[in-house]
C-alpha cells in the first residue's frame, strides 16, 4: 500500500529528462537553421559581387566602366538599348530577413560590394574557397564582404 509514491516520482523524472531532451533538440534546431541561413548567404553574396563585376566589366562601348550606383542597377542596366539584368531580383539578407544590405562604396561612389548587417558570430570558420578566405576570421557576418575583384586578382 505504501508504493502510490513510485508512480508519481517516476512521471516527474520522465518529465524532466523529456524537457532536457526537448531543449537539446532546440539548440541543434537553431543551429541547423542557422547553417542554412549561413549557406543561403554565402548564395546572395556570391550572385550580388558576380553581378557587380559583370555591370561594371560589361560597359557599354564609349564610356568608362562604372559601379552601380543603387542594387536596383543590377536588375536594369539602362547604359545598354535593351534589357540587360545582372540579377533577377534584390536578394533578402538571410540573417535579418529584410532587403537591406550594408554597402562597400568604390571610389567613385558606387556600390562594389555588398554585406549582411547582422551583428550575430558566423558557425563557419573554414573552408572558403578564394578570394574569401578573409572570412575565416570574421566576428560577426558584417565582416563577410561580398566585392568586386578585378580580373586576376585574388584577394579584395
Amino acid at each position: 500500500m505504501r508504493q502510490r509514491g513510485y508512480t508519481y516520482i517516476g512521471l516527474l523524472i520522465f518529465v524532466a529528462l523529456m524537457g532536457t531532451l526537448l531543449a537539446a533538440a532546440g539548440v541543434l534546431w537553431r543551429t541547423q537553421l542557422q547553417r542554412e541561413r549561413e549557406e543561403e548567404l554565402m548564395f546572395a553574396g556570391l550572385q550580388f559581387a558576380r553581378a557587380i563585376t559583370l555591370f561594371y566589366e560589361r560597359t557599354p562601348v564609349g564610356q568608362r566602366p562604372r559601379f552601380p550606383a543603387r542594387l536596383e542597377e543590377l536588375m536594369d542596366d539602362r547604359r545598354w538599348p535593351t534589357t540587360t539584368r545582372y540579377l533577377r531580383r534584390v536578394f533578402m539578407d538571410p540573417m535579418t530577413g529584410k532587403a537591406d544590405w550594408g554597402v562597400v562604396r568604390a571610389p567613385d561612389g558606387g556600390i562594389q560590394g555588398v554585406y549582411s548587417l547582422s551583428r550575430e558570430s558566423p558557425l563557419k570558420h573554414a573552408g572558403f574557397a578564394a578570394p574569401y578566405q578573409d572570412f575565416e576570421s570574421a566576428g560577426t557576418y558584417q565582416d563577410w564582404k561580398f566585392v568586386y575583384v578585378a580580373p586576376g586578382k585574388t584577394d579584395n
